[in-house]
């Protein structure tokens, strides 16, 4: 018996979700921080600082999104 097709739909909107988060926010920070790397001429330090801001902020939000969807709290 295969499982409906609704059930299938949201675990792909689930995953969508959580990879978006993941890779989307540490992309932001890194193009932010070579951006601002490139009009301050402070080669890696922003671009640095970037990443690992959007890492912290992609793993937070994935955490949060994560317990809202199980319902833990």
């Amino acid at each position: 018996m295969s499982p409906p097709k609704g059930k299938i739909y949201n675990g792909f909107a689930i995953y969508s979700a959580i990879l978006s988060q993941l890779v989307g926010v540490p992309l932001l920070g890194l193009f932010t921080g070579k951006y601002l790397d490139n009009h301050l001429s402070t080669s890696p330090l922003f671009l640095i600082i970037g990443l690992l801001l959007g890492l912290g902020a992609g793993l937070y939000g994935t955490i949060l999104y994560v317990r809202d969807v199980t319902g833990d709290e």
